[in-house]
């Protein structure tokens, strides 16, 4: 604890959270929880996308992360691109300013590092490049936390985001594609790490008091009876950044495909749940359910990932698309088949022990996932036993992160389990 006479550990959390997507928010909640429980004394703040729903939902206090409030949408009149172009200049200084104030700064996971999804470099990757400039200038410790990251073929944006990178004080990364992509893009990795994705240190379900008549069968517990509901999480998917030509062309063959996947699985009497992990989502959701017109087929509504969590608890398989879902899912121990769009999927498959259940979500083909579909479901108990080892790893991993973590960012600190800590694989 911190004596009478010392400053407490100012601590800022930056990213775009609370703007919607649940994976994001997620890793907020990881680092928040580490926080309470080994930093009770800091005083924590975010600047980031969605500051309203951030301190309503969490109680810190939060800041708009772009001073321009239509930072992410296209700019077409002369009005709207002046205000973009003066936008990055109030950011710069409001970046330092809020950066200043701190002495460490955390970025909790995320894809940051990487464009896998359409991504322009004036608005995260320059946001993210003031940030860590900013530390640096100032001397604030800047954290890169269990990241994504991924090759990028953007000129600017792979030189804001490789900067950025080799001004953090800190990175860890959640799969060591991550951690190739950086090496490739010119930064030093020699001292990074590898850790698994930071929703892994989140409660379980029975730990968070949901009700075990809830749950099909978390962590090992195998469905007894008849072949149960199965969850579909969809994405609203055109490709990569490097892909904007085709997206129209790439997204209506991951919907088409999705949908016959769907009908298929109804036409053999299975109910199916629809899961979404962003508000971007809803639109294919809706598309979904109105070309399977069946009462087999609904829609949840899940607002954090401790409600994906309990969806994918309660089917009996998982076939998932965006990232956070495949986490979830596989948290809880549901057997799962990944439509996998980037790297970061195959890893975090691999890692876990189902890396034979990956389909390509840009040529999604109804026919050849049903099959691996049935052949996931044949090894539904094996594959339980397979994730309640892995999740295990995993939480371990984790832990020692922490640990590591807190010996770069809180040198001054007391740190009592870091030697059990290095116990851990």
């Amino acid at each position: 604890m911190t004596s009478a006479d010392e400053t407490p550990v100012r601590v800022g959390i930056f990213g775009l959270l609370g703007s919607g997507n649940l994976g994001n928010d997620g890793s907020l909640e990881a680092v928040l929880g580490y926080l309470r429980a080994e930093h009770p004394e800091a005083v924590v703040d975010a600047l980031c996308g969605g500051p309203e729903v951030v301190a309503t939902r969490y109680g810190i206090p939060a800041t708009r992360l772009h001073w321009y409030r239509g930072e992410y949408r296209t700019a077409s009149r002369a009005g709207a691109i002046a205000a973009k172009g003066l936008g990055k200049l109030v950011d710069a200084v409001r970046t330092a300013a809020w950066v200043r104030r701190h002495d460490v700064v955390i970025v909790p996971g995320m894809g940051v590092l990487e464009a896998t999804l359409p991504l322009r470099p004036w608005g995260f990757p320059y946001a993210l490049f003031l940030l860590c400039a900013s530390g640096r200038l100032f001397g604030t410790r800047v954290a890169l936390v269990s990241v994504g990251a991924a090759p990028i073929g953007n000129r600017p944006t792979r030189a804001l985001v490789r900067w950025s990178a080799r001004l953090a004080a800190y990175r860890s990364y959640r799969d060591t594609p991550s951690r190739d992509a950086m090496r490739a893009m010119g930064v030093d990795t020699t001292r990074d790490e590898v850790y698994p994705d930071l929703a892994f240190s989140l409660p379980t379900l029975r730990e968070r008091g949901i009700p075990c008549s809830e749950l099909v069968g978390e962590l090992g517990e195998a469905p007894s009876g008849p072949p149960g509901p199965v969850g579909v999480g969809v994405m609203a998917f055109h490709g990569g950044n490097d892909d904007r030509a085709r997206a129209e062309e790439i997204h209506r063959r991951y919907l088409d495909g999705t949908i016959g996947f769907v009908r298929a699985l109804v036409e053999d009497g299975r109910p199916v749940r629809l899961l979404s992990g962003d508000e971007v989502d809803a639109p294919v959701v809706a598309a979904i359910l109105d070309a399977v017109d069946s009462p087999l087929v609904t829609g949840a509504d899940a607002a954090s990932l401790a409600d994906l969590m309990k969806e994918m608890a309660a089917v009996d398989t998982v076939v998932a698309t965006r990232y956070h879902n495949l986490i979830c899912a596989l948290k809880v121990g549901t057997p799962t088949l990944a439509l996998t769009y980037a790297a970061k999927s195959d890893a975090l498959m691999a890692r876990m022990g189902l890396g034979a259940y990956c389909h390509p979500a840009r040529e999604v083909d109804a026919d050849r996932l049903l099959e691996q579909f049935r052949e996931l479901e044949q090894r539904s108990a094996e594959l339980r036993r397979t994730l309640t080892e892995r999740n295990l790893v995993a939480v371990r991993q984790l832990e020692y992160q922490f640990s590591a973590l807190a010996s770069a960012l809180f040198p001054a600190a007391d740190h009592a389990h870091t030697h059990a800590m290095r116990e851990a694989p």
